[in-house]
């Protein structure tokens, strides 16, 4: 499992030009779920995600999470993470697990992350079109895969 994570002032996703979720200050999270992804890495990242300490403190050091600075998160899912440039130059998407594989790890991903936080965490539509649009703080931009660790 992939996420990429960019600390924002504010985020939002639409589809049909219709606004479906906004956040202000916190997190943008694009998802992607792998063919040999299981219910641990959705546990795993979503933990880490919510305990990275990329928010700056009073010394304007990046020492505090998205807890502790009252942040939003706001989860996409994003099937071209899974992109696999290896060979050629159309990305292969091989790697990606089909909807009827990703879509319950997507939403469990989501489930413990709004657990781990204490409220609700707002997403994009599960294979929509959408056009996502952030205003990235800092900028900050991490990425991470459950199976690099």
């Amino acid at each position: 499992m992939r996420i990429l994570i960019q600390r924002v002032e504010r985020a939002s996703v639409a589809i049909g030009g219709t606004v479906r979720s906004q956040i202000g200050a916190g997190l943008l999270v694009l998802l992607g779920v792998g063919t040999d992804d299981t219910e641990s890495d959705a546990d795993f990242l979503a933990g880490k995600l919510v305990r990275l300490r990329i928010f700056d403190d009073e010394a304007g050091v990046m020492n505090l999470d998205v807890r502790q600075t009252g942040g939003e998160v706001l989860v996409v899912s994003q099937f071209t993470l899974m992109a696999s440039t290896r060979k050629g130059n159309r990305p292969s998407y091989i790697q990606a697990a089909p909807e009827a594989f990703s879509r319950p790890l997507y939403e469990r991903f989501t489930a413990r992350v709004a657990e781990l936080l204490g409220r609700e965490v707002p997403t994009g539509e599960f294979g929509a079109d959408m056009q996502v649009e952030s205003v990235n703080d800092g900028p900050v931009t991490i990425w991470m895969d459950s199976h690099a660790y």
